[in-house]
């Protein structure tokens, strides 16, 4: 089982003027330590408006920060927003790809809908139209990755001509594609879209097992049908972490923040009514904080042996990914750094050797069913060469338009100055016409 951190960058107020630099900046150091220690992915999240519960609004900038600070850690998306309404499919494959050269080929592309009122109202997105958004964003963003050129797209949500969409990614065809996820029918989506499962819940090992196993029968089934132009099979869910030799330290470290996670989310999700700038998230979760249950995710808060325990439960039933969420509520950076650093020392080592046997057999054993659900999937059809349209340069509709007089030289230009030969028209042309 392979180990991720998690990050909303969580500000709880009260703020100073000090309060989200110093949040952004810790989290870019616990990277640090957990790339040193081992540590397999960093999953960083796209929201929008949730003053106190994520200030993470622009992850693509946070991960290219991460990515010249780090040597092997995966630099995930977790998730973006693929919405046309949130993001530009362009820009989203151009963001993408960007992300993938800075680092190497480190990225994990996870993609969603969001699911605040907050954040969809704020964008003008219908809630029942968002899946058939982020769809149609995501396969499309996809496909600009790989295609020269983009041969357009006349969609229900964002139109373009054809383009050819630069850079292209360092990760051959795209970086792999995970779906954000919250209960078994968004998982059984993530397979038959061939797209690794991003679960954002706490889930006892016990459930945990069943959603394993229709997810990889699924995978295997002729419903999986790529999305992208790979097949992602993981699943991934989420655990608190609080590591520390002495329990009750390790509790009280840990558990306030993991609890104020838990409420903060429900407050946009489920339960609260929110005025921008004024409602106090943090001072009414601090009311009521003693009569907070725990959660599955609990079990990732306690000494080296406890710990193991936990997560022994999720890897033996097959789970691909355990992400921990650490940066939450007012978790001390320290804390969170010895954290890390106990859990690399103590517990990380043991997980790897068992992983990299595990992964080869896996993949082995999948090959086959990844090959026949890539035949499976309907491609794009590339424009032929005959087809491209041109693109005539702005200057060059002017001239013929007869807004511009073209007289006088290829490097005249009557309405600009300066010294910089930049031709108004095609030098080519003149020199053929000598």
């Amino acid at each position: 089982m392979k180990f991720g951190i998690f990050y909303e960058h969580q500000v709880p107020r009260p703020w100073d003027d000090r309060s989200e630099h110093r949040i952004f900046h810790e989290a870019l150091e616990q990277i640090e330590v957990a790339d040193r220690v081992g540590l397999d992915h960093v999953w960083e999240v796209e929201h929008h408006f949730l003053e106190e519960y994520s200030h993470s609004s622009a992850p693509e900038v946070f991960l290219a920060a991460a990515s010249q600070r780090t040597k092997n850690i995966r630099l995930g998306h977790g998730i973006n927003l693929t919405s046309p309404l949130y993001n530009h499919p362009a820009r989203v494959a151009e963001r993408v790809a960007t992300l993938d050269l800075l680092s190497n080929g480190r990225v994990d592309w996870g993609t969603g809908e969001s699911a605040t009122l907050m954040e969809m109202e704020g964008f003008n997105i219908v809630p029942e139209e968002k899946h058939a958004q982020w769809k149609e964003g995501a396969e499309q963003a996809a496909n600009m990755m790989v295609m020269q050129p983009y041969p357009g797209f006349q969609g229900q949500y964002f139109s373009m001509p054809p383009r050819n969409v630069l850079p292209k990614p360092f990760q051959k065809p795209h970086p792999p594609m995970w779906l954000a996820c919250s209960r078994r029918d968004s998982i059984l989506r993530a397979a038959r879209y061939g797209m690794g499962a991003l679960i954002f819940g706490f889930v006892e090992p016990e459930q945990a097992k069943e959603w394993v196993r229709d997810y990889y029968a699924v995978i295997k089934s002729d419903q999986c049908v790529p999305l992208g132009h790979t097949v992602n099979p993981n699943l991934a869910a989420v655990s608190g972490f609080s590591v520390h030799k002495d329990e009750a330290e390790a509790e009280r470290r840990g558990l306030p923040g993991f609890r104020y996670f838990g409420y903060s989310l429900a407050h946009f999700t489920n339960f609260g009514e929110h005025i921008p700038s004024v409602t106090g998230v943090a001072q009414n979760f601090d009311e009521v904080y003693d009569s907070l249950p725990d959660n599955a995710g609990r079990g990732g808060i306690g000494t080296p042996e406890q710990v193991e325990q936990h997560l022994k439960g999720y890897e033996d039933i097959g789970l691909d990914q355990i992400i921990f969420v650490q940066q939450v509520g007012r978790n001390q950076h320290d804390h969170i750094c010895e954290s890390l650093e106990l859990f690399g020392q103590t517990l990380l080592p043991a997980f790897k050797e068992r992983e990299e046997k595990r992964q080869k057999q896996k993949m082995a054993d999948l090959a086959p069913y990844i090959e026949a659900a890539l035949a499976r999937k309907e491609r794009l059809p590339e424009l032929p060469k005959s087809q491209i349209p041109v693109v005539k340069a702005a200057g060059k509709r002017r001239i013929e338009s007869g807004e511009v007089d073209p007289s006088g030289g290829a490097f005249v230009d009557k309405t600009r100055g300066g010294a910089i030969p930049i031709p108004h028209a095609d030098p080519r042309a003149a020199a053929k016409a000598k």
